[in-house]
């Protein structure tokens, strides 16, 4: 049954990515600015700028283009950066990794205070405890990541001094990258100096993109919790003289957690498609910044290469919270 649910998710993701790759094609080729040109500075001779535009084949049709990229995709082949005449599938594998850590740390933080946060408002409705949560959700989904970040660092680097202000290590510091993921590499060295330094690093910027997801995740476990506890099986087991926490904890909750794991699951898959601002605002490494120099020099290759990886996240962690419904609710099981 769920081998089924999964290929018939699988095919439709398919058809997914390749409306995503050929609209991204298309939409890359309007942006205005001449990628021979950039290359080769307002001075270049229009016979140098002829002859790079053959090299890259821009001088094809679009059609032939696009044929040939989806066959390059289809042995794992996703280019040649214009820019830095590097492979583009082995730069996203190096900055990727850096986008990863930074959204699964945003997440954790979204998802403890952001879940607690729902089910303190739910259980203590219209206190002053649930308008103090509603108003933070409301000001987390209204403020500006890129104006937050500022004032973080403004305070806890500038004026306190308490936490680095850019980047994902000290340039001081000596590690030699195995997996990308400072924390993992950090850690199979044994250097555990480096490792509260990355640590140290990455809490600014995680706490900046925590704010949005923490805000939507909070006012729908709130939304969630307040049906379950209204149901006749709650009251009931409030009746048997059940400990309240237990009653929320394991009899709401647990029957709340289908649209909680729906909304986290979207956080996420937005999160890992990019965290642009963020990244930008912090000088972190990692695929959202790679992908707006890739935007300002029109560089193909690399946008088409982001884009596809960032759209490929986000359907294949859809993908995992749809079976995440199987083991939760066996209702879906039984639909199935």
């Amino acid at each position: 049954m769920i081998l089924k649910f999964i290929l018939r998710r699988m095919l439709f993701l398919l058809f997914i990515l390749f409306g995503v790759s050929l609209l991204v094609f298309i939409s890359v080729r309007l942006i205005p600015g001449d990628p021979a040109q950039v290359m080769l500075g307002e001075r270049a001779t229009p016979e140098a700028l002829a002859r790079l535009r053959d090299q890259l084949g821009l001088t094809k049709p679009l059609y032939q283009q696009y044929f040939l990229y989806m066959n390059n995709l289809f042995h794992g082949d996703f280019g040649t950066s214009i820019m830095s005449n590097n492979s583009v599938i082995s730069e996203i594998m190096k900055k990727f990794p850096a986008t990863i850590e930074l959204s699964l740390a945003s997440m954790l933080i979204a998802t403890i205070f952001g879940i607690s946060a729902g089910i303190l408002a739910a259980v203590y409705r219209n206190t002053w405890l649930d308008n103090i949560v509603m108003v933070g959700a409301l000001t987390g989904v209204s403020m500006p990541i890129f104006w937050l970040g500022l004032i973080l660092m403004i305070i806890f680097s500038s004026t306190f001094d308490l936490l680095p202000f850019s980047g994902r290590i000290d340039i001081t510091s000596d590690i030699t990258p195995v997996t990308n993921f400072y924390l993992i590499d950090t850690l199979l060295k044994g250097n555990f100096e480096a490792f509260w330094d990355v640590v140290r690093h990455l809490i600014l910027p995680a706490i900046t993109l925590s704010t949005v997801p923490t805000a939507v995740i909070a006012r729908m476990t709130r939304a969630s919790m307040l049906e379950v506890l209204n149901q006749d099986y709650v009251r009931t087991a409030y009746a048997k003289g059940v400990k309240k926490i237990k009653v929320i904890m394991i009899h709401a909750l647990k029957n709340a957690l289908i649209p909680i794991i729906t909304i986290t699951g979207l956080q996420l898959g937005l999160l890992l498609s990019g965290a642009v601002l963020t990244e930008n605002v912090f000088s972190w490494n990692g695929l959202g910044s790679y992908v707006v120099n890739a935007v300002s020099s029109r560089d193909f290759p690399v946008i088409q290469g982001c884009v596809l990886i960032f759209a490929t996240t986000f359907v294949m962690v859809n993908l995992f919270v749809d079976l995440s419904y199987f083991i939760i609710d066996p209702r879906v099981r039984d639909s199935q």
